[in-house]
């Protein structure tokens, strides 16, 4: 009899804390990683003030789940940004993620590969072929985060915002093959928030990095167009949260404003706040008592979806 209690002890230990908070779970089995090649390419964590991850090996999904009492039954992922160079990891994802708790929002984090052209094939895909999969992975655990599986949105900042704009407008592209029951989950979002977001690279506003990095240095003019997300916006394009500052000097706002045109254009519900001032890359802003509202804006567009 003890055998059996002591067994049941351990068996409900495990089940209570399988998705508990800081969950981290890989996208991919090792050896069936979509665009991947064997390299000897290495996952870099860089820490001073913030934790900056390069080349990404093995993308995951870390996952931040709110008490069953607070939880609202929705999900945001959250894409970090970085140029596509690097994964902004904690100041764009952690750092949100258990913020979105706060608020009965399950946070769940994507680490997802940068281009890289020695370890990887068509490298313009690899960061959407992640993200699919990562929306994907989410609806198919909705029932253990306590998430409604149409309550699942998608959250980029910078670069990150371009991930998020791109999934959000191609989110039926087919760009891996199918490995198992997973791939048959729809890859569109719920709703998206693009947070300072790069958007189009086919203006002057666009930021060269983060295209140089995706498409490559000699670029080809389709692709360009291609990713360019502004131009890719449909009436199936989730209802979307738009927030920028207008001295934003490294991402223009005009980035985020040709993106809520488009909407417009498609008949897409839009939402947008413009910040007088607040540069790039501010996240939470919480050292800023007027700009660190735009949470608070988030929460309230958040609470008012359909």
């Amino acid at each position: 009899m003890k055998y059996f209690a002591a067994l049941l002890i351990i068996t409900l230990m495990i089940t209570s804390n399988a998705f508990s908070q800081d969950t981290i779970m890989p996208l991919w089995p090792k050896d069936k990683i979509p665009n991947r090649i064997d390299s000897d390419e290495k996952e870099v964590h860089v820490y001073n003030d913030i934790l900056r991850i390069q080349t990404v090996q093995e993308p995951t999904i870390e996952v931040y789940l709110p008490s069953k009492k607070t939880a609202n039954g929705q999900a945001m992922l959250i894409f970090p940004g970085g140029g596509y160079g690097i994964l902004a990891y904690d100041w764009e994802g952690t750092d949100m993620a258990k913020f979105l708790n706060s608020k009965g929002i399950a946070g769940i984090v994507v680490k997802y590969r940068l281009p890289s052209e020695i370890s990887q094939k068509d490298k313009h895909n690899v960061p959407l072929i992640d993200v699919q999969r990562a929306i994907r992975m989410v609806r198919s655990n909705a029932s253990a985060y306590n998430v409604d599986p149409n309550k699942i949105g998608i959250m980029g900042f910078s670069a990150g915002g371009h991930l998020a704009s791109t999934l959000g407008t191609h989110f039926n592209e087919k760009v891996y093959q199918p490995i198992d029951a997973i791939d048959n989950l729809s890859a569109r979002p719920d709703f998206m928030a693009l947070i300072y977001p790069v958007i189009t690279f086919t203006q002057s506003t666009k930021h060269s990095g983060s295209e140089k990095n995706l498409l490559g240095e000699k670029i080809d003019p389709k692709l360009e167009k291609h990713f360019s997300n502004e131009l890719q916006v449909t009436s199936d394009t989730p209802t979307t949260l738009l927030i920028h500052a207008a001295d934003d000097t490294s991402v223009p706002v005009a980035n985020s404003i040709l993106f809520f045109e488009a909407t417009q254009e498609k008949g897409v519900e839009a939402t947008m706040h413009i910040y007088p001032k607040g540069g790039h890359g501010f996240g939470l802003a919480r050292d800023n008592v007027y700009l660190r509202g735009w949470t608070e804006r988030m929460f309230e567009w958040l609470e008012n979806l359909d």
